[in-house]
């Protein structure tokens, strides 16, 4: 019973930051809101016993690529109201994909609940079992190939953003570490003789 109250506390904080991502006026505040919002789904991890996943989804998500896109935000001079123009554009198409999953979720429910194995509440581990090891061994067994495409691609998608970041343009000024690395004293420091003078 404790754990089902906590679970439905932490999932209901979880769709207010949800709601917050959306709705917020300040792009630095929405981004603030998704930082609780993957908190959230940590905690929730941690009630379903996948420390793993719960630790992971903290530092990777929380700390690299939530920090990243908060400092991307901060830089960025972004035009809250031309961003906002185009909300009423694109409202139809939110709605009908939000309807989508509501409409799974409710028969994912559903059926989990005729299914007449429904679960009443968290079933305790196992002794001695890691969702570590069984993560990885399901991941490197049965899903193998598909952990191996995703790396790949990711490679893929790493080379093309330093292609695109190293692109030479017009305006940009890049440094050439060989010139400045052979440079010697004379290139920079001019020596200049003359003869001293006595103040007044």
């Amino acid at each position: 019973m404790f754990h089902a109250v906590l679970f439905y506390t932490f999932a209901a904080v979880l769709v207010g930051a949800a709601l917050g991502v959306i709705f917020a006026r300040n792009p630095v505040h929405a981004v603030m809101f998704l930082v609780l919002a993957f908190f959230q789904s940590a905690v929730l991890w941690l009630l379903a016993e996948a420390e793993f996943l719960a630790i992971v989804l903290v530092l990777v998500y929380v700390g690299a690529v939530m920090v990243l896109f908060l400092f991307v935000v901060m830089m960025l001079d972004i035009n809250v109201e031309k961003v906002r123009g185009g909300f009423t554009r694109y409202a139809p198409l939110g709605v009908l994909v939000a309807g989508l999953m509501v409409v799974e979720l409710v028969q994912v429910i559903w059926l989990r609940g005729q299914g007449g194995g429904a679960i009443s509440g968290f079933q305790p581990t196992p002794e001695g079992y890691s969702n570590t090891e069984a993560l990885g061994a399901v991941l490197y067994t049965e899903h193998v190939y598909a952990f191996e495409i995703a790396a790949v691609i990711l490679l893929l998608a790493i080379v093309a953003a330093i292609t695109l970041t190293m692109r030479r343009r017009s305006g940009l000024k890049q440094q050439n570490i060989a010139s400045q690395v052979a440079v010697k004293s004379s290139d920079r420091v001019r020596l200049v003789s003359m003869p001293s003078e006595k103040r007044q």
